[in-house]
């Protein structure tokens, strides 16, 4: 019993530890960050969306952070996914990406992770520096969704204005 109740711990162990390794790894340093840009941009055409990028690496706890709040908060989930494609743009050593951030004009002179929304002709309409959204040891919900309604398509639509 002794023996069945430790090698259920182990395994137990195991298995938060590979799911907290996956949640880790929100970018993929192989990415082709182009390629990925140009299909969300597709994708939003069709869907009257705009892009969201988030341009970071997985070496970046507050990326880690951003991320678990929009997934995890329901109201920002929802207003994420209803009215953005979300690209993740890997910046590390394995892969700066050097050549998209320099076409999204240098957005990585604010620091990780930086957000840069693109309408749906791919177009840059805004780049925010993520530290504006920040409260103590994490993100502001509040701040969030503010950012997120202010840069979706229904805001900068002239006929709501």
């Amino acid at each position: 019993m002794k023996y069945l109740f430790t090698s259920a711990l182990i395994f137990l162990t195991f298995l938060c530890f590979a799911q907290t390794e996956e949640k880790l790894h929100i970018y993929n340093p192989n990415a082709n960050a182009s390629e990925d840009i140009r299909n969300a941009v597709a994708k939003a055409v069709k869907e009257n969306k705009h892009v969201f990028i988030q341009v970071g690496g997985n070496w970046c706890i507050w990326c880690m952070r951003f991320n678990h709040l929009v997934t995890t908060d329901s109201t920002l989930n929802a207003l994420l996914n209803d009215n953005y494609v979300v690209v993740h743009v890997n910046y590390s050593p394995e892969n700066k990406n050097e050549k998209v951030l320099a076409q999204l004009e240098y957005p990585q002179r604010f620091g990780y992770p930086v957000f840069i929304i693109l309408n749906a002709k791919g177009d840059r309409i805004h780049t925010q520096n993520s530290g504006y959204l920040e409260q103590d040891k994490g993100y502001d919900p509040k701040k969030v969704v503010d950012f997120l309604k202010q840069w979706s398509p229904a805001a900068l639509d002239p006929k709501n204005l």
